[in-house]
């Protein structure tokens, strides 16, 4: 098994992406039809072989994969297998679009009353089956890997209040937090801080 720290940069890209390309095609209709006649697809239809909840679920990996990068320690576990549980889902929805998308279809025709159009899953469907895939590959992946995975540093954290110094009831403040409110009792001064 390759290092975790290596795994980092191209299971976390290929996360992201995998996450992308379902989030679009989880907005594009996955089934198609065309009424005999030579009508060919009927606008009222498109809506019909769309699957929204494809879309959310990739949506909700994308959003935990930020999350994943700004995190760390348990959290970045949970939110990990959270981003497996939505991608589950999302296996879940493209299997059932499999059948009830060209369904819809076919029921939004019967409404405008053409008996039997021609309807088949389209390539946006195909898109999803793959994005989905690879969104199952590198989120479980992410759960297995993420303990040794490169964390933020704890400079980007809100900075915590100092112990309180013995015997004192106030706290006192911090190096970085005294030389700034110097800086600014200068520019209240009218002084330049910087000369």
């Amino acid at each position: 098994m390759a290092e975790p720290r290596r795994t980092f940069g191209p299971v976390v890209a290929s996360g992201l992406a995998a996450a992308v390309l379902a989030a679009v095609a989880g907005r594009q209709p996955w089934a198609h039809g065309s009424a005999p006649g030579g009508f060919g697809e009927l606008s009222a239809t498109v809506e019909a072989g769309r699957v929204p909840i494809a879309g959310a679920l990739s949506l909700v990996v994308l959003a935990c994969w930020g999350v994943l990068l700004v995190t760390r320690g348990p959290v970045r576990r949970v939110v990990s297998v959270l981003a497996v549980l939505a991608a589950l889902g999302l296996a879940a929805a493209v299997v059932v679009g499999f059948s009830t998308a060209p369904d819809n279809v076919r029921a939004a025709y019967r409404d405008l009353g053409v008996a039997k159009p021609d309807v088949g899953l389209g390539g946006w469907y195909w898109v999803a089956v793959v994005a989905t895939v690879l969104t199952l590959v590198t989120t479980i992946a992410a759960v297995r890997l993420v303990p040794g995975w490169p964390e933020m540093g704890r400079r980007y954290d809100a900075p915590a209040a100092p112990p309180p110094a013995p015997g004192s009831e106030q706290p006192v403040p911090a190096v970085e937090e005294q030389e700034n409110l110097d800086l600014w009792k200068a520019l209240d001064e009218g002084r330049d801080p910087t000369a």
